[in-house]
């Protein structure tokens, strides 16, 4: 069976593959018009995009020897370069930072997946390997959507992408939702299922989405992609699925007051 390691980064590839041919259709009048990022323009999330892959691939470097760490003010001079861009540069060089980032993780010998951990610089400790390109991986599909559905309103995140973020989520990346659910907006405990899924969003005195059998209490019917997208505040009712509902102790609005995004 093909390692997590080794389908995340397959993975990062195809969202490349994507955001290359985003950036190389977009018009100049859409890279400044609004993202699926409310504050954000469409260049400006490629200019995201561009500046994390080039900090990730400082970091990456860094954890496996090939580089001294990143120096104090490292992050915010990469952040200030970029943003210094003009928006057709910010696309046109995202796409390039993002490639390097990805050609070097696809570098790496699969016989040394297991041994590598990186601490991205805001964690108490290294992450594996598959989990530290996970937390890119999660990045890059739900920004690859801000730029989309800012030509696109239907767009939604790639199936297959989806289901790989899920088990992450699940598994070394169980720490994310502690990072950005509001958790003063929880008004009783719940767990809400994800229809069709082994999933759920467990809400008591913290917010973590598993893939044990608790018992439900509410049931979120929508794809799986939607409850990605509404754990990062990307489902809003302009983008929110037809026919999607959310019944039991919470209603959609109290998941979305929950889970604001960034």
């Amino acid at each position: 069976m093909t390692t997590l390691a080794a389908r995340t980064i397959a993975a990062l590839r195809s969202e490349h593959d994507d955001l290359a041919s985003a950036g190389a259709t977009i018009s100049p009048a859409q890279l400044k018009g609004q993202s699926g990022a409310s504050d954000w323009t469409v260049a400006q999330v490629f200019s995201h995009l561009g500046s994390g892959s080039e900090i990730t691939l400082a970091t990456f470097r860094a954890g496996i020897g090939e580089a001294e760490p990143p120096g104090p003010g490292f992050n915010q001079s990469v952040w200030d370069r970029w943003n210094a861009k003009s928006p057709e540069a910010q696309a046109a060089d995202a796409v390039v930072s993002d490639a390097a980032l990805v050609a070097a993780l696809e570098a790496v010998a699969p016989e040394r997946y297991d041994e590598i951990a990186i601490n991205p610089g805001f964690l108490p400790q290294a992450l594996p390997l598959a989990s530290y390109a996970g937390m890119r991986l999660s990045e890059v599909i739900h920004h690859g959507w801000d730029i989309r559905v800012g030509v696109d309103p239907a767009a939604a995140l790639a199936d297959d992408s989806a289901e790989l973020l899920a088990e992450h989520m699940v598994g070394g990346l169980s720490f994310f939702l502690s990072f950005i659910a509001q958790t003063e907006a929880i008004r009783e405990p719940a767990v809400v299922e994800i229809a069709g899924t082994p999933y759920r969003i467990v809400l008591d005195e913290r917010a973590h989405f598993t893939s044990d059998p608790a018992a439900a209490t509410a049931t979120f019917d929508g794809p799986l992609e939607a409850a990605l997208r509404l754990l990062v505040g990307r489902l809003t009712p302009a983008h929110t699925p037809p026919g999607l509902e959310v019944t039991g102790n919470v209603t959609l609005d109290d998941l979305r007051a929950i889970f604001p995004g960034f």
